[in-house]
Formats: C-alpha cells, structure tokens, sequence
C-alpha cells in the first residue's frame, strides 16, 4: 500500500510559488518530495500500525529502526526473543525482561543483579537473543510542521522548474533559478538543516 504524502494538496495549492496545474501534477510532485526526504532520514515518517520487523539482537541495547514509538492499548508493544536452532520463541516483558527508553529497548545492566538481565535464560545476561521479533507502532500522526514545510518547498521546486534549467526566458523576461530551485526533488542546505533531528544512521539499527 503506498505511503500517504508528507503533505497535502490543499496545503500545495496555498503555499506561496507556482501552482500545480492540476492534481496529477500536485501528486506527483508531492510523492518526490516526500520519497526524498524518507530517502534522507531513513523514517516513514507518517504514522504505522501495528508494524513487524526481526532485528539482530546480540547487544544490551535494541534499537527500533522507525521513531517515534507509539504504545497504547490498541497499539501494543510485543517483543518475541527468537532461540536460533532451537525453534524456540520467547517473549519479552516490558519491566521484567527490559526497560524502554524512547525507541530502544534496554536490558538490565550486568551488575548489580535484578530481573532485567535475562534470567532464567541460557545467554549472558543483559543480553538479547541473537535476533529479536517487534511488533510496534511507530511515526507521526499529525505529520510535523517543519517536515511539512520541506515537503511543500521540495513539491513547489518541482513544478516551477521540472526540466532542471538554469536560466529561462519568454519574451522579454528572463529568470534565473537559484542552487535551492535546481533539479527536481534536491534537497538544500537549509532542508538538511530542519530534517537533522530526525535522521537516522544506517548504522544505527541492523535488520535481520
């Protein structure tokens, strides 16, 4: 199913620049715009349900690829500690087997002792499985305004200049298009700026 834009055509319509000239193009433009920042931060973005992916465990700490973690009763937090050769499934309980502290879940420290540090299980403690099943929910359901405001400058970008000229001219007018307006989608310094907190290093996770 595909992803909903970071913004919407209404808001496209009303941002200061040229007007999309019809919603083909508005979509178009603002499915560039959103790929290219997903494509930057490494984050959906927008919000997910209910989503399952197996991480490699192996450390103390797990890192939920996607932020913000969301958690209530209709969206629930399910760890399942996965046994390798042994076909065995453990879960993981909040407050006993770990803590979660923003999008990482945390086991207990080696010392002192307490019920955080994977007793009664085999492995070291204080250390998940080598990998590791989430069930989470996870982004934003109001989209921020500063992702907003990218998606709107990037969208606007493609359609005043979609054939990537430096300079045009009609007539007796001439424009110049400026380093942020060149090339369709690109984002700027300014962009990379405001997308800053919400990056994620490829590093920082390491999917099975």
């Amino acid at each position: 199913m595909p992803l909903p834009y970071l913004a919407t055509e209404e808001e496209l319509q009303a941002y200061p620049g040229t007007k999309p000239s019809s919603p083909a193009e508005a979509q178009l433009a603002l499915r560039l715009a959103s790929g290219a920042i997903r494509n930057r931060t490494k984050q959906i973005v927008s919000f997910v349900a209910n989503d399952t992916v197996t991480l490699t465990g192996g450390e103390r700490v797990l890192k939920l690829p996607q932020r913000p973690l969301f958690v209530d009763d209709d969206h629930p937090l399910t760890v399942v500690e996965i046994i390798d050769g042994s076909g065995l499934e453990l879960p993981a309980v909040e407050g006993r087997d770990f803590i979660r502290q923003g999008s990482e879940l945390h086991r207990g420290e080696a010392w002192p002792t307490s019920r955080l540090m994977g007793w009664p299980r085999s492995w070291p403690m204080g250390i998940w499985a080598d990998q590791v099943r989430v069930t989470y929910s996870h982004g934003h359901q109001v989209i921020p305004d500063d992702i907003v405001g990218v998606c709107l400058d990037l969208a606007s970008a493609t359609i005043s200049n979609p054939n990537r000229l430096r300079s045009e001219t009609a007539g007796a007018t001439s424009v110049v298009h400026t380093v942020e307006t060149f090339g369709t989608g690109s984002l700027t310094s300014d962009h990379e700026k405001l997308l800053k907190a919400y990056l994620r290093s490829v590093m920082s996770v390491a999917p099975s």
